[in-house]
């Protein structure tokens, strides 16, 4: 179902070969990847090809329909009505099918030697074949993991080092750079664009990910800090919050010590420990599944070790980085 490196070669193949090629993105509503997700995946695979989503519910079949061959022949004209010279497939049914159109059959790496993986197996276990899995088509099985809690509680580097840890990238708390641009002053307009450079951090670092992104922040802790600073939550952030969701938040307690810097607001340990108060109730409330990571640097950092491990079922591939100092940020 999802495209993936023996598809890449078999359009790339198809490519040196002709001149011209047309590829056919075939999908049914019952599918459990949309085809709309499949058709501009295979677009920004092929950019200089021409790719068709054949959205018809078309028999799969020869056993399901008398007409299997000719239908699929017909809806194939269709979509390339000057005719078809040559059929390229990595299946046996590309030979009949050529014949159908009156075209000739290559055959590429039926045999899977030159890319050996299929999409029934990476459908089954896609971080086993995490390297088959084209980079547009990561953010779609990439497991997220945030971290939120009150400001000075770690997240930034505690995500840095689970990075490190599971040998992948984070989406750092893009809201820093931001308002260091304003010495450090958040104001109520800066809350939308925080939350849309939040989410496209997220989702670029998506593509780079691998097999897990750890978010240091999310748009959920933005809303908080939005409620808290200013009384109000701009209504397209309530939105994308009550809509994000993550295979794991890790909820960081306020049990380390409190450090300044330009853009902290709450040194007082009964404001801590109702934002993060806050922070829970905003979890359960959108049915968000957390662990409270609570302890010293090191603690924290297995017990959040072993939540993604259970959480995601992917081990860490690093030994512990040595220590290091905290240095983060709000995370708004």
């Amino acid at each position: 179902m999802p495209p993936h490196a023996g598809h890449k070669f078999l359009m790339d193949f198809a490519a040196s070969f002709c001149d011209e090629v047309t590829v056919l993105v075939c999908s049914l509503p019952t599918d459990p990847i949309p085809g709309g997700l499949r058709y501009r995946w295979v677009r920004e695979l092929a950019p200089g090809l021409t790719v068709h989503h054949l959205a018809d519910e078309m028999p799969q079949d020869p056993t399901q329909s008398d007409r299997f061959w000719p239908l699929w022949r017909e809806a194939i004209l269709r979509c390339e009505p000057r005719g078809i010279d040559f059929v390229f497939a990595s299946e046996p049914y590309g030979e009949r099918l050529a014949a159908e159109l009156g075209a000739r059959f290559i055959p590429v790496d039926l045999h899977r030697q030159i890319v050996p993986c299929s999409g029934t197996a990476i459908r089954s276990d896609p971080m086993a074949h995490w390297a088959m899995i084209p980079e547009c088509v990561r953010p779609y099985f990439v497991k997220r993991v945030c971290l939120v809690g009150p400001e000075s509680s770690g997240k930034s580097t505690l995500a840095a080092r689970l990075a490190a840890r599971f040998n992948t990238v984070r989406a750092w708390e893009h809201a820093r750079p931001l308002l260091d641009l304003k010495a450090g002053r958040c104001d109520a307009e800066d809350i939308p664009v925080i939350a849309q450079s939040q989410t496209a951090i997220e989702d670029v670092m998506a593509r780079r990910a691998n097999r897990v992104l750890f978010c240091d922040t999310s748009v959920l802790l933005t809303k908080v800090w939005s409620d808290v600073l200013f009384s109000a939550v701009p209504p397209a952030v309530a939105d994308v919050a009550a809509r994000v969701r993550y295979d794991l938040a890790l909820l960081l307690a306020p049990d380390i010590p409190w450090v300044d810097d330009s853009q902290r607001y709450f040194p007082n340990q009964d404001d801590r420990d109702r934002f993060f108060e806050r922070c829970r109730v905003e979890l359960e409330r959108v049915g968000q599944p957390y662990v409270v990571i609570s302890g010293t640097f090191e603690e924290r950092e297995e017990r959040a070790v072993e939540a993604v491990r259970r959480a995601t079922g992917i081990a860490p591939v690093v030994d512990p980085p040595a220590p290091v100092v905290m240095a983060g940020g709000n995370g708004r």
